[in-house]
């Protein structure tokens, strides 16, 4: 296999976690229409069961920058491969086993865990292994496997709601739902034994020789070698403080910490996991979609995200990370322009449908895979886990709060459909102005990672916030 070949692999299984983390996100829309029913849930109980996991997600999300410097990114992804399969069984336990909202609560926690740890350590290991002209793409696929872990999640579950009368759905085939996970889990568990340690992580735990043995497998021997000269010369004084963890109170990281943070809560603040969680509610209760319809409406949900993820994909390293994200938020806040729109002057119909298409399209095309993209590279070496383990603890603390509130916004009285002054529109405005943030706060502080390697993205900071003390 050639090492184009071979990083791209190497690259596509770390990007797996991304898969289980939109599998697993995605699992909760489909199944969370029927056992809503099943264990007979208000508006609150829906958010705190559907949200529950994101507690997991913060906790993992937190622990992460401590595992993945400790023992290692690969090390990491392991540990989130397991916590996934325990969390897809346990999350559809049989009715013997008597399953309640408690234990069904536990294992989606356990889950969050996974997808916490998974999502700082997949694309900062991609990152790691990738030469600079191709990092934007390679750490792309975390974003392509997680909305291709939501297309085949919304057919799995299409196809076994099809399969079942909507009793059945109720009774038991939410649990299938869940369990259908455990195909990929087990898979990603098995494949990431076989991928080799990051080898920033190898430079910073003292082992170079084998740092350099991974990088001339992927890359040409002059550009291994050139790599590994970057790292060396970037941690030569840092190597202690890495393997401590860097202060983030310092005057020169914190800056850093706080605009990353700030465009991974963003990210959540678009709106886009309300969408993807409560598609269904979307389209029943305001929409008017049948039951029968819903499932079939998500596939499509997932289609369009998983198109437009390959469109970023390819224009990332070529237009760059800050016009993709002027772009999409162009997009979403048209795309929720007629979906509230429609809503508001009860004119539901197509209009609505493209609304939440367009708004979906333009989000994969931009913040989706951007932020990650972003994140995993903006940071200096130094402070890398610490970091991204903070904004993407803040970013799962911001989807908790998204998905707790948006339930409880839509059945609110002001939101009423008919009787209250927003008629429907209100979670859709509330969205917009985030955007509009968004657009704001990218153009004034995030700086254009485009071409740069990693090395010099922190002599970048280091002219504009000061030299990371060690």
């Amino acid at each position: 296999m050639s090492k184009k070949g071979l990083l791209i692999l190497i690259a596509a299984v770390a990007a797996l976690g991304g898969l289980l983390f939109g599998y697993d996100t995605g699992v909760i829309n489909g199944a969370q229409f029927y056992f809503s029913k099943y264990f007979e849930l208000n508006a609150a109980m829906k958010g705190w069961v559907v949200g529950s996991a994101l507690l997991g997600c913060l906790v993992g999300a937190l622990s992460a920058g401590y595992i993945t410097t400790r023992i290692g990114r690969k090390a990491a992804l392991i540990i989130s491969a397991s916590l996934f399969t325990i969390s897809a069984f346990g999350s559809g336990l049989p009715e013997f086993m008597q399953q309640s909202v408690t234990l069904l609560v536990v294992f989606r926690i356990v889950g969050g865990l996974g997808i916490g740890l998974a999502s700082m350590a997949a694309p900062t290991y991609i990152a790691e292994i990738s030469p600079k002209d191709k990092r934007g793409i390679l750490v792309s696929f975390y974003q392509l496997a997680v909305v291709t872990g939501f297309f085949v999640v919304f057919l799995a579950t299409y196809y076994i709601g099809e399969g079942n009368s909507p009793e059945q759905n109720i009774e038991s085939g939410w649990r299938w739902m869940f369990w259908s996970e455990l195909i990929p889990c087990s898979l990603f568990l098995v494949l990431t034994f076989f991928i080799p340690r990051s080898p920033r992580w190898l430079v910073l735990s003292g082992r170079e020789e084998e740092a350099l043995k991974v990088l001339n497998t992927l890359h040409e021997k002059e550009e291994a070698q050139r790599e590994i000269d970057e790292i060396k010369l970037s941690l030569k004084k840092e190597r202690k403080t890495q393997l401590k963890g860097a202060s983030a109170l310092q005057k020169s990281v914190l800056p850093i910490i706080i605009i990353g943070s700030v465009l991974s809560l963003l990210q959540q603040f678009t709106g886009i996991n309300a969408v993807l969680y409560y598609g269904g509610d979307i389209f029943e209760k305001a929409l008017g979609f049948t039951q029968e319809d819903v499932l079939a409406q998500q596939i499509l949900l997932g289609a369009v995200n998983f198109i437009f993820t390959f469109l970023a994909m390819f224009t990332v390293d070529k237009l760059g990370r800050k016009p993709l994200i002027y772009i999409g938020a162009v997009g979403m806040i048209l795309g929720f322009v007629f979906l509230g729109g429609s809503l508001y002057f009860d004119a539901v119909g197509l209009i609505s449908l493209i609304g939440i298409l367009l708004f979906i399209g333009a989000f994969a095309m931009s913040m989706g895979p951007v932020t990650w993209v972003l994140l995993s590279e903006m940071f200096p070496n130094k402070i890398r886990s610490v970091a991204m383990s903070i904004a993407v603890a803040i970013q799962w603390a911001g989807n908790f709060l998204v998905s707790q509130s948006f339930p409880i916004i839509v059945e609110s009285d002001a939101n009423a459909r008919g009787t209250g002054f927003w008629n429907g529109s209100l979670p859709y405005v509330i969205f917009i102005a985030f955007i509009i943030f968004l657009i704001f706060f990218t153009k004034k502080y995030i700086i254009e990672t485009k071409g740069k390697s990693l090395e010099q993205l922190e002599g970048i900071w280091a002219e504009k916030y000061g030299e990371i003390e060690s």
